[in-house]
């Protein structure tokens, strides 16, 4: 299949190089050309434009920070969907807004094109080894002709229901694996304090009821080894709550605790860590505690 990849970050790169690596053909674009490189190396050609990827392109990926980049990529006059014949496909990876993905979904129908939103959970981690879920919204028959894309991006590939549907389902689980790291800062510099070393609590949680995938996947990696390198950035997680909170207020639902989740993570970023993996949040809790959570041999 001839498939467009817009966006080669952290994600982008490694999911479009296991796309390329399933054997399809493949066009790229970023704003940063040498983040082409190696996929170029691979046997990808490079395309100067959105709308240069699309004008040969089946299918069209991109992966990109927000909701703003989507707008600007798929609607601009250099865009997708200026370049994209009727029955092409577009595909958005990113974490988007419902509201965004059902305005660009709306304007590819328009033009005879399909968009799926198709957020992906498993962070970068993941996208290297395809353990990544991908949660999809939109035309169900469009999803069953990408699926095979899909399945050569992440391992856990699920249908959500229309235009949005993927997007509400991936804040859904940020802003629960976001609030968690802020919770689990809490207690187990609690634990550590109290006399139990962090490694001992890590097991006890890990065999007991409260055991989950952020503690395993999140901070057991990054905050408890002193790593902080992205990972998936402070900034790109205050984004996501904030998703949460428009959402939230969009549908008049009161959210006392992700707003007390949104100011941890401002603060975090006003201490100059945006850029960090964002589990550096819990670095505020160690400094009130007088406690560091950190254990190597985990």
């Amino acid at each position: 299949m001839r498939v467009g990849f817009i966006g080669l970050g952290n994600m982008g790169r490694p999911m479009a190089t296991n796309v390329l690596r399933a054997g399809h053909e493949m066009v790229v674009y970023d704003i940063r050309e040498e983040a082409g490189h190696p996929l170029i190396a691979l046997g990808a050609r490079w395309a100067p434009s959105p709308k240069a990827v699309a004008q040969t392109s089946e299918v069209v990926f991109t992966s990109l920070p927000g909701p703003k980049e989507v707008e600007e990529v798929a609607l601009g006059t250099e865009g997708i969907l200026a370049g994209l014949r009727p029955g092409s496909i577009y595909v958005d990876l990113s974490t988007n807004s419902p509201s965004c993905a059902r305005r660009v979904a709306a304007a590819c129908r328009a033009r005879g094109v399909v968009m799926l939103d198709a957020p992906v959970s498993g962070g970068v981690r993941g996208a290297e080894t395809r353990d990544l879920a991908v949660l999809v919204g939109g035309e169900e028959e469009a999803f069953l002709r990408v699926k095979p894309l899909l399945e050569a991006i992440g391992t856990k590939v699920l249908y959500c229901g229309p235009s949005g549907a993927g997007c509400i389902c991936k804040i859904v689980n940020n802003l629960i694996a976001l609030s968690l790291t802020v919770l689990l800062g809490e207690a187990l510099t609690i634990g550590v304090k109290a006399g139990v070393s962090l490694s001992t609590l890590y097991e006890a949680v890990t065999r007991s009821s409260g055991d989950n995938h952020r503690l395993r996947q999140g901070l057991r990696p990054y905050l408890f080894k002193g790593n902080l390198q992205p990972g998936f950035a402070l900034d790109l997680a205050l984004k996501d709550i904030r998703l949460g909170l428009e959402l939230a207020r969009e549908l008049d639902i009161p959210v006392e605790l992700l707003s007390l989740v949104e100011q941890k993570y401002l603060e975090a970023r006003a201490r100059g860590w945006g850029k960090r993996d964002s589990t550096a949040v819990a670095l505020l809790q160690e400094e009130r505690a007088g406690v560091s959570l950190r254990a190597p041999d985990l």
